[in-house]
């Protein structure tokens, strides 16, 4: 059965965050929540986890999964970024955006789209995940925490853990989220000079980016 942390929601206690990395180096998926909606995470480079993370949400291989970044310095050895994105993401990052930008050989195929070579690519605004992230050390694999079916997030830890209890490790219980997957944003049409094109859109306002 999943367990449940009860963790501050702006400060995580360290002995916790570090049973959830012990958590994540074993293999487990775990829920955690974000700043737009709660997230299923796992080890970037446990093929396994990520198999289990796809099957959760009831995905194959051509939808994209998101790395999950504490920064743009981390979020740059995975993509190729010119100026303009770059400037671009700095205004908008940390935030509820995903960004869809070109992977670099960083990044494993078989988490890359097959067809486009492209990966999804976020930092999130909550100190959850930020300092999950830390005390892991490395980028995580991420997707919103929405089941086969559904159309909007689970946003209730307890539900959560209910729901999924033999399919996660544990349920980071934070608080209640914004219950809104993010705004999705493909960034790739300006490694050609065209403009960023809107996915999905979601809680990120689309003014800051320039985009409304």
């Amino acid at each position: 059965m999943a367990q449940r942390f009860e963790l501050h929601p702006t400060h995580p206690q360290p002995r916790l965050l570090r049973q959830a990395v012990q958590m994540l180096q074993a293999g487990g998926v775990l829920a955690v929540p974000t700043d737009s909606s709660y997230a299923l995470v796992c080890h970037l480079d446990d093929k396994a986890a990520a198999e289990r993370l796809r099957r959760i949400r009831g995905v194959d291989e051509r939808h994209h999964l998101t790395l999950l970044c504490r920064d743009l310095s981390e979020l740059a050895a995975y993509a190729r970024v010119d100026n303009r994105q770059y400037r671009l993401l700095k205004a908008a990052t940390p935030g509820p955006y995903t960004f869809i930008l070109t992977a670099t050989r960083e990044v494993p195929r078989r988490l890359s789209h097959p067809s486009r070579k492209t990966i999804g690519l976020r930092v999130p605004d909550h100190p959850v995940p930020l300092a999950l992230l830390a005390a892991h050390g490395a980028p995580l694999l991420a997707t919103t925490l929405i089941l086969p079916g559904q159309t909007e997030p689970l946003n209730d830890a307890e539900e959560i853990r209910a729901r999924l209890q033999h399919e996660l490790a544990a349920v980071l219980d934070a608080g209640a989220c914004p219950a809104q997957p993010t705004t999705v944003v493909d960034l790739t049409p300006m490694d050609g000079g065209g403009e960023p094109e809107v996915v999905r859109r979601g809680r990120g306002p689309l003014a800051s980016l320039g985009l409304a």
